[in-house]
């Protein structure tokens, strides 16, 4: 039965297509009883070949496992912090993160001030002068008088 069934006017003929049954078994997460029915009823050969070919960090992950992994670097992290301020400096590199499907490894990039960029750095630092203005100093609002009129009896 599909969905799109039950509000077909008269119930009208079921359209479940073998193209879309088998496009809902396979966005199924691999936890389900159907998957693991398949997984089941494949024979040892095919099971092994399958598990040689497949790559996990392509694979789809759920909301669950994506916290799992998140969890694991936190605590890896964690365990890392207190190892440096026992030891310092000898306690290695920080730890690298759950490779996780879909997502490239960071890699620190160093970014390169351009001259422009580091003359700004130094005025600002320095407190010099760009464009007229003392950097560091705001520019002060003018102030506006606003006559009162003198009310008798006040």
């Amino acid at each position: 039965m599909d969905l799109r069934d039950l509000w077909r006017p008269s119930g009208g003929q079921s359209r479940l297509t073998w193209r879309l049954l088998g496009s809902l078994i396979r966005h199924l997460p691999p936890e389900s009883a159907t998957k693991t029915a398949i997984r089941n009823a494949m024979p040892e050969g095919d099971l092994r070949q399958a598990s040689q070919a497949a790559d996990p960090s392509t694979g789809q992950w759920s909301q669950t496992e994506m916290l799992l992994a998140q969890l694991i670097d936190a605590v890896r992290y964690l365990r890392y912090t207190m190892l440096r301020l026992e030891v310092g400096s000898k306690a290695g590199k920080p730890p690298e993160l759950v490779p996780r499907p879909g997502v490239s490894p960071k890699t620190p990039r160093k970014r390169q001030l351009t001259q422009q960029q580091r003359e700004l750095l130094f005025h600002r630092i320095h407190g010099g002068h760009i464009d007229g203005h003392v950097l560091g100093q705001e520019a002060q609002p003018a102030t506006v008088r606003r006559q009162v009129p003198n009310v008798p009896g006040s």
